[in-house]
């Protein structure tokens, strides 16, 4: 008789959760696998990666590019992000998320969101973001296999890596001042969320983007991921909660 398989897939958890929305927040980038639209073929793009405010990835890609043309053709993708660190890159966290890839009307409401926060982290894109032959793609999460490091095995399904939001246009209208009034009066309280509470290197931060779970903090190619204790259900809850922050980093 075969002996029962063990099952290398550990029951999710909410660190589980978390480990996986981080990697996905924190991304820089990511290697995109899309199926070739001539051959039919696997095929792997390194591309440059933000989040929408529910966390959903969010891509720019030229016409130019094969991996446009694949996901036009086959909208089914998916998107490895987790950055290796020292030693051996297969014992630090990654997570594979299984993707449909979807093209952003430009001009829209979304498009408008989407484009603030994908130049808040990469600032750079500045000089082609608007070329007529660049489009933006939300990759709508379907489900993820997260590798935590070595024996951490999860399977995660959507609403554990996306956070959950009643009005986006709400958030967004308020991100872009929120955003601008910490990094014009509030760096002080910026270095402290990054180097004290995330323990990150010390650096020039700045606030890239916010939304009802957390902030994203960049310094140059640095990026780490700060969340509240509890999710915001309204933006107007975050004045409080970032005084509260800053407090408790002072404290610590």
């Amino acid at each position: 008789m075969d002996k029962e398989t063990k099952s290398v897939i550990r029951p999710t958890n909410d660190d589980a959760r978390l480990l996986a929305k981080g990697l996905i927040r924190s991304a820089r980038f990511g290697a995109l696998a899309a199926i070739e639209a001539e051959s039919g073929h696997p095929m792997a793009s390194r591309v440059s990666v933000a989040t929408d405010l529910d966390g959903t990835p969010v891509i720019l890609t030229s016409t130019l590019s094969g991996h446009t043309a694949a996901i036009l053709q086959t909208p089914a993708c998916s998107l490895l992000v987790g950055e290796p660190g020292k030693g051996d890159p297969v014992a630090h966290p990654r997570t594979s998320l299984f993707c449909n890839a979807l093209p952003v009307e430009r001009g829209s409401r979304v498009h408008e969101r989407l484009r603030a926060r994908y130049l808040a982290r990469h600032p750079k894109s500045q000089l082609y973001v608007d070329f007529g032959d660049f489009s933006f793609f939300r990759l709508e999460l379907l489900r993820a296999s997260l590798n935590g490091g070595f024996g951490k095995a999860f399977e995660l399904e959507q609403e554990d890596l996306q956070t959950s939001m009643d009005d986006p246009e709400q958030w967004a209208a308020f991100e872009a001042g929120a955003v601008a009034h910490m990094n014009d009066d509030h760096r002080d309280a910026i270095k402290l969320y990054a180097e004290v509470l995330c323990k990150a290197e010390a650096a020039n931060w700045r606030l890239a983007c916010l939304d009802p779970e957390g902030l994203d903090l960049v310094a140059g190619d640095r990026t780490a991921r700060l969340w509240y204790t509890e999710p915001l259900s309204d933006p107007k809850d975050l004045r409080p909660t970032l005084v509260a922050l800053a407090l408790q980093a002072r404290n610590a």
